[in-house]
């Protein structure tokens, strides 16, 4: 902040001339004033002890003096122990505003054709089933992680990789073989990703009937799994994808491209995409090739079965399977194999794989074999490690149909919005349009907005009763704020008031006003923070931070009724300031805000 950078040269030249010293930039530790003080910043003092050779209070006490007499911006200050507070003069804090008025996108790095290229993968769905609430959560990070990175001046891929291919995708096609008599989403009325995910459940119940029988006759689980006959169809229709047969191929084509157009929809709706979508059933020979290359040149090695493994123990982790004895490839393969294609297309300087902290240990593993194998990235890649999520009445298992879609779930927030909004007489004057488009907004920005406010590390229970609150630390809360702000400025221009460009100096605002402009300016922080961390949480509780500190100053001063003119204007130019801060913010966490509410 300017004031901050103003007060520290005002610092390094007192220090100078109380007490004979020379001492950096990097020594004057200030700090926003904790809110029971009064002031504005916080001046810690104990750096300064061995050059003033003085008590703590005295030296603050000096140094506090100084500044009041030769930095204007130094209005007042305070002594509490060894902790100088300052109180800024109002005039600073208007001459901030006007900086930050002046700045249409205040906070956000420029991005340009050198900036770093970030690629970051979300999302990562099967074909075998919809997306679910785990999905939701892994699709709002990345989406808002990108848009974090490009306002932190970096240039961003955002890709999928879609598991395609495998056992389970075998298991909803054999289902939809066997007992699906030729349903499509059209000849069904459902959307293709449900219908495929309704066979995924039903072999699973077929083939639990299948091996209870089995156990019956006093086989154990395991046995029961291996010789029940659905598995053995299961896996001989894998093998004959993976040969290429042409039924089982064209079965695959087209149940996959249904399941396609129904996850088009679901990210249309949550307001997802992608710049690149990779395929599984694309990726997992290249990441075979690249297996056997590093065979080659003794990066791996092969064992008497034949199964091709990293020994990875001299990097403090185990052995790792890279190829089966069949010489079929496992995850690990996959994932080398995604790497490859990606470092073909673009040139990327960092990767970022947004995926549950229960891959942890594949992450870390995947790394030292990108690096081992010449990928410049790989050193670096991050893995952005996030928690479940879970409903308050326990975990989802998508085999036992038990799991929430997602569609199930934007559905359902959408309609609580509508009956919350109803309720509270929020769309009473709009056309039955705008209360839908508004009952969209609201539902998907309570959705959106309760999962990322959240530390992304930390498990979660989603509670969707407690996220459509028109009170409190939520998304709703946030769109009113920012619709209230909207309706003044559209009265006051309705009033024929035109925001000035420039405000004078020469007049004071309330202690009140002066925290409301340091919290605007501290956005352009909080955004650097939130890159740093890879954290939407940073953004969204600064956002609810400035709404409720909008809404006191809202209650305690008038605005368009206030006489005095300069006041008048400086309140308005502030609000507007507040409602480009939210919009902005919102915007990061991929969350709309309504004009009118």
């Amino acid at each position: 902040m300017v004031i901050e950078q103003q007060i520290t040269k005002a610092i390094i030249a007192g220090i100078k001339e109380l007490y004979g010293a020379d001492v950096t930039a990097n020594q004057v530790q200030l700090q926003k004033t904790k809110k029971e003080f009064k002031g504005h910043l916080t001046l810690v003092v104990f750096p300064f002890l061995r050059q003033s050779k003085k008590s703590p209070e005295q030296t603050a006490q000096e140094i506090g003096a100084y500044l009041v007499a030769h930095e204007p911006a130094v209005a007042a200050f305070n002594v509490i122990k060894g902790f100088l507070n300052l109180t800024v003069a109002s005039a600073c804090w208007i001459d901030l505003l006007n900086g930050i008025a002046a700045q249409p996108a205040y906070g956000l790095t420029p991005v340009t054709e050198e900036s770093p290229l970030i690629m970051i993968e979300y999302s990562s769905p099967n074909t075998n089933k919809p997306l679910h609430l785990g999905h939701v959560r892994n699709n709002l990070l990345g989406y808002s992680l990108s848009k974090i990175l490009f306002a932190n001046g970096n240039r961003i891929v955002k890709t999928n990789i879609v598991n395609d291919r495998g056992i389970h995708i075998c298991k909803s096609m054999l289902a939809w073989q066997k007992w699906g008599n030729g349903a499509t989403p059209a000849s069904t009325g459902k959307k293709g990703d449900h219908l495929i995910g309704d066979f995924y459940v039903l072999f699973s119940n077929k083939l639990k009937e299948e091996t209870k029988a089995l156990e019956e006759q006093g086989l154990s689980k395991e046995e029961a799994e291996a010789k029940s006959p659905l598995m053995a169809e299961a896996r001989e229709m894998l093998r004959k994808w993976e040969a290429g047969d042409p039924e089982v191929r064209a079965l695959w084509e087209t149940m996959n491209s249904w399941v396609y157009a129904g996850f088009d929809e679901t990210y249309k709706m949550m307001g997802v995409d992608f710049d690149k979508i990779y395929y599984e059933s694309q990726t997992y020979l290249e990441g075979k090739a690249k297996v056997l290359e590093g065979l080659e040149k003794g990066i791996f090695y092969r064992r008497e079965d034949g199964s091709v493994w990293a020994d990875l123990t001299k990097d403090g982790l185990d052995e790792k399977l890279l190829l089966r004895q069949d010489g079929t490839s496992v995850y690990m393969t996959q994932d080398i194999g995604t790497a490859k294609l990606r470092f073909d297309d673009y040139p990327i300087n960092k990767m970022i794989y947004v995926v549950g902290n229960e891959q942890n240990y594949h992450f870390q593993v995947l790394s030292i074999l990108l690096d081992k194998l010449g990928f410049a990235f790989g050193k670096g890649l991050v893995h952005f490690s996030y928690g479940m999520v879970e409903l308050p009445e326990g975990k989802m298992k998508s085999r036992e149909g038990t799991v929430v879609d997602a569609d199930d779930l934007m559905a359902e927030m959408i309609q609580t919005a509508r009956e919350t909004s109803q309720e509270l007489g929020k769309l009473d004057e709009m056309t039955a349009e705008e209360a839908e488009e508004i009952a969209r907004m609201v539902g998907l920005g309570a959705l959106k907005y309760f999962i990322l406010k959240v530390d992304p590390r930390k498990n979660m229970t989603f509670n969707p009763k407690e996220s459509i609150d028109f009170n409190g630390n939520t998304g709703p809360f946030i769109q009113y704020t920012y619709a209230r702000i909207r309706s003044v400025l559209r009265k006051a221009a309705e009033q024929g008031i035109t925001l000035p460009e420039q405000l004078p100096l020469d007049f004071t605002i309330s202690e009140k006003e002066e925290n409301l402009i340091q919290l605007i300016a501290d956005y352009a922080a909080t955004v650097k923070e939130a890159g740093k961390l890879y954290s939407p949480a940073c953004i969204a509780n600064y956002t609810y931070d400035l709404v409720k500190e909008y809404n006191q100053f809202y209650h305690d001063f008038s605005i368009l009724r206030e006489e005095d003119e300069r006041l008048k204007l400086f309140r308005l130019v502030l609000s507007a300031n507040v409602a480009k801060v939210v919009k902005s913010a919102m915007s990061l966490l991929g969350i709309e805000v309504p004009e009118r509410m």
